[in-house]
């Protein structure tokens, strides 16, 4: 178990590092062979460990990291919620490939800060970076990356969103979970539980945000309009960024109406790596 375990880590930092690279050249290409000698690797074991986790090879990812991926998103992939809706992508459905089961916290509960609460923390490997995963007994309940903001500045974030909870390091009770909700360890069809903490509006907003299937886009504006607050476009923005659980709950998905990418919490080229892993992932299931 400790090897298969070790291996995913290692896995998941030449993911990392191979798609930070990738989107630092800034839309140059990087040929395989320059790009395996960067992370130490031979072409060969660096393209299979690529395609591996990535769905395509490294030249057919980085033609989907290109500048304007969003706007063909957004031409190609956007997403109507209330089609999604009805479809049954939300809720107890099948969501971007993992299954959730999911449940939120009373507005109550939400009110009282975590008091009573005992939330567990343990930092992992992703393709995105290091991942602060964060977890009650009901299910993961935050989740930020650390690639562009930093350690200390992410635990201070998501920690300070529930002041009064009790804090408890445990990697070992979260590591099913999180190695899950990165691809790692799909467990049949057993759910991946997440247990959104928020206020009543954040957390229609985050409903809204699951129905979202993988490699789609949709826009600020539609979420406003699907939760019933077409006015509260800004108001819709500011609860996306306050998302607690990035990437389970595709905060990612949602752009500007322009097809720019808008912002992100967690950095700007995290966002970008996200949408390129799953529009490159969908593009080569398509038929």
């Amino acid at each position: 178990m400790h090897a298969v375990t070790d291996q995913n880590a290692y896995h998941y930092r030449v993911i990392a590092r191979a798609i930070a690279r990738i989107d630092a050249a800034g839309g140059a290409a990087l040929p395989l062979d320059r790009l395996a000698a960067e992370l130490n690797m031979s072409p060969a074991h660096f393209q299979r460990v690529f395609s591996r986790w990535v769905g395509v090879s490294p030249k057919r990812y980085q033609q989907y990291l290109a500048l304007d991926l969003a706007r063909r998103l957004l031409a190609e992939r956007f997403t109507v919620l209330e089609t999604a809706a009805a479809a049954g992508l939300s809720g107890g459905g099948r969501l971007h490939d993992l299954f959730l089961r999911w449940e939120a916290m009373s507005p109550g509960d939400y009110a009282r800060g975590g008091a009573g609460l005992t939330i567990f923390w343990g930092w992992f490997d992703s393709p995105f970076g290091p991942a602060l995963v964060m977890g009650t007994e009901r299910g993961i309940c935050g989740i930020g990356f650390a690639a562009e903001t930093g350690p200390e500045a992410t635990f201070a974030d998501l920690a300070g969103r529930w002041p009064k909870a009790r804090l408890a390091e445990d990697a070992a009770f979260l590591r099913p979970w999180a190695m899950a909700a990165f691809g790692a360890d799909r467990r049949g069809d057993e759910p991946t539980p997440v247990y959104l903490i928020g206020a009543p509006f954040q957390i229609k907003v985050w409903e809204a945000l699951l129905a979202i299937p993988t490699g789609h886009v949709t826009t600020y504006s539609e979420i406003a309009g699907r939760i019933g607050a077409p006015r509260a476009v800004r108001a819709v923005g500011t609860a996306v960024g306050r998302n607690p659980v990035s990437w389970l709950i595709p905060c990612h998905r949602a752009l500007r109406r322009s097809g720019g990418l808008g912002g992100y919490h967690w950095g700007l080229p995290v966002k970008r790596a996200m949408l390129a892993w799953e529009a490159a992932r969908t593009g080569a299931l398509a038929p």
